[in-house]
């Protein structure tokens, strides 16, 4: 297996940050060939999911986390900014893992599709992102 970890800077509001090209980058510094890409997100708060961005499904993702998660003070995890209990909830929703297949040291993303990173914990702006890649 080949591994290793990168640093996102997510700063101080909820995002989904697209990590295709950093895949794309990880495999190509893996050879890849075919197999399977392992993302992880070592972080409580944190989560991947598979998406389509920039045509506003990144953004009404947000949205519906909002809603069903409200920041507000009813979450028995207190500390950090005011709702911070929410986002330990976000990974049950959002899985801080993703695979998906590689084939020809591409990944098999559908049209739309984009790997991204779900943050919406705005204490704290650097994530660390692990790729790993088993060979076929």
């Amino acid at each position: 297996m080949y591994s290793t970890e990168i640093e996102v800077r997510t700063g101080t509001t909820a995002v989904v940050h697209d990590l295709t090209k950093d895949a794309e980058r990880f495999l190509g510094e893996a050879d890849a060939e075919d197999g399977l890409l392992h993302v992880w997100v070592p972080h409580a708060t944190a989560g991947l999911a598979v998406l389509e961005v920039g045509a506003g499904s990144d953004d009404d993702l947000l949205a519906a986390l909002d809603d069903l998660l409200p920041r507000d003070g009813r979450w028995r995890h207190q500390h950090g900014t005011p709702g911070h209990g929410r986002d330990h909830v976000v990974p049950a929703l959002v899985a801080p893992y993703a695979s998906v297949p590689v084939l020809g040291g591409i990944l098999a993303l559908g049209t739309w599709q984009s790997v991204c990173l779900v943050d919406t914990n705005v204490d704290n702006p650097v994530r660390r992102v692990r790729f790993s890649y088993l060979r076929g």
